[in-house]
């Protein structure tokens, strides 16, 4: 069956508006400057959804950064995850580095797990992370966050740097599908 995205957006609810997605990115800016602004941190966007959160948060830190990104992947256009997938690794070289890793959403955690575990085999000093969205899920998971900009239910969502069947980054405000 081939996704329709106009009507795949139909039939979705709206959890949180754009006012409600920026003020949540401000917040995290907030926490990342009160935590990190000393630290001379290489900022590292997982793509593709990290793209959304890191654009909107990069203008908001006001203290000197190094950007670059990493590839890891688990979800190729689905809705289920399989094994992680390595497209890119920093080309900047981390050893030594405070990181900040900025993702779209920490899911089950099976992902940024990974790219943390590869970021310290390569010798990076300490890793935080920020996400725009945290899933509540009934069990534990592997990682944590330590920015986290809104808190959604056990469903698949998308909006903002996060994709349903490969549509729908682009969104503003976060849906989830019915």
């Amino acid at each position: 069956m081939e996704i329709q995205p106009n009507q795949l957006l139909r039939d979705t609810d709206l959890l949180f508006t754009e006012a409600q997605v920026n003020s949540a990115v401000d917040h995290i800016a907030q926490d990342v400057t009160r935590e990190m602004s000393d630290a001379l941190p290489l900022v590292l966007c997982v793509m593709t959804g990290g793209l959304f959160l890191t654009g909107a948060l990069l203008p908001k830190l006001k203290f000197p950064l190094e950007l670059d990104y990493v590839h890891a992947t688990r979800y190729r256009g689905e809705t289920q995850g399989h094994e992680v997938l390595w497209e890119a690794l920093p080309h900047r070289d981390i050893h030594g580095r405070t990181i900040l890793l900025v993702d779209d959403i920490l899911d089950e955690g099976h992902t940024l797990a990974a790219v943390r575990d590869k970021l310290l085999k390569l010798g990076a000093n300490q890793i935080s992370i920020a996400v725009l969205v945290e899933k509540e899920l009934d069990h534990a998971k592997p990682i944590g966050a330590d920015f986290v900009g809104l808190t959604v239910p056990n469903r698949y969502v998308f909006g903002c740097g996060m994709d349903a069947y490969g549509w729908w980054r682009n969104l503003t405000e976060i849906r989830a599908l019915k």
